[in-house]
């Protein structure tokens, strides 16, 4: 089956943001590091893997995601991106464009939902993604052909291994979510319900759905603290339900005209010279990025 790689980019964007120090400066003077890691891991990655088909996704919608009309303080708790960081962000995507990739970002979804709805669309046309993140929201996604894969610490787990690394399968993680809920995207879930009784909750049960359709039987489990968790259920089951709104990865985001299978495109040359000159890339990575138009890349345009 080809292969649909599909990137988490923000991830690996901040990523580099937070390890390279910000005295790297670009020809306006304003921060550059991150765009410099961001442009070290994309090139590791398309000479490494020499994929086909790529779609660099870019979170956009941090502060006015349809998410946000559901549940206000998701991911309040965030602070808001500095001004030198939107900036780095411009030309990642603009390095990302330069070299012929297909570019995800919106302004309602985020580069979770980009993700998931080019990933759909792809299967029906005999693709197989491979989801380059660490994201465990992401995991979500994953159907029998498919890969996620830790780039950093270059492990790869399938659907089968969703369940040994996170206690559930694929489709559960949603419900997973709602019921332990997650702290770094301010998600409540259910008070008192952590990761293992969720887990536990979830294995004897299937579905969130279920569990609370049956929270009657909860009491007579041999789980530690279960009238208690029954009680909580009965008060805060709603609440689960929007958690799991929350995490639901969205499958029918707007994508790009003309993506198509997101083959990868020709390099342009011109928007490449610019972007070099912009983020002051040096002779070493100007190479490997004008390489990718040889063997295994794409013309030159």
């Amino acid at each position: 089956m080809p292969r649909l790689h599909l990137i988490d980019a923000s991830l690996y964007v901040f990523r580099a943001w937070h390890s390279l120090p910000e005295d790297l400066a670009g020809a306006d003077g304003w921060p550059v590091n991150a765009v410099h890691g961001f442009a070290r891991f994309l090139l590791d990655l398309l000479e490494r893997e020499r994929p086909s088909h790529v779609a660099v996704a870019f979170d956009e919608s941090l502060e006015s995601s349809f998410r946000n009309a559901i549940h206000p303080a998701y991911k309040a708790n965030r602070e808001p991106a500095p001004e030198s960081l939107k900036r780095q962000f411009a030309l990642c995507q603009q390095f990302a464009e330069a070299l012929g990739l297909a570019v995800l970002k919106d302004a309602r979804y985020e580069a979770d939902d980009l993700i998931g709805s080019l990933l759909v669309r792809q299967r029906e046309r005999g693709f197989a993604g491979v989801i380059v993140s660490a994201d465990k929201d992401l995991s979500q996604l994953l159907g029998p052909n498919d890969l996620q894969w830790d780039y950093a610490r270059d492990l790869r787990w399938d659907a089968a291994g969703v369940k040994q690394r996170y206690g559930v399968h694929p489709h559960q993680i949603a419900d997973f979510l709602g019921l332990s809920g997650d702290a770094v995207d301010n998600i409540p879930g259910v008070p008192g319900i952590g990761a293992k009784t969720a887990v536990a909750l979830l294995e004897h049960f299937g579905s969130l759905d279920a569990l609370l359709a049956r929270v009657e039987e909860l009491p007579f489990l041999r789980l530690r603290g279960a009238a208690s968790h029954a009680a909580r259920l009965r008060e805060f089951g709603n609440q689960a339900r929007m958690s799991r709104e929350l995490a639901t990865i969205a499958l029918d985001a707007p994508l790009p005209e003309g993506i198509g299978d997101a083959a990868r495109g020709a390099v342009q040359a011109a928007l490449l010279e610019d972007f070099f000159e912009r983020a002051r890339i040096g002779p070493m990575t100007r190479r490997r990025a004008l390489a990718q138009a040889g063997p295994g890349g794409s013309a030159i345009t």
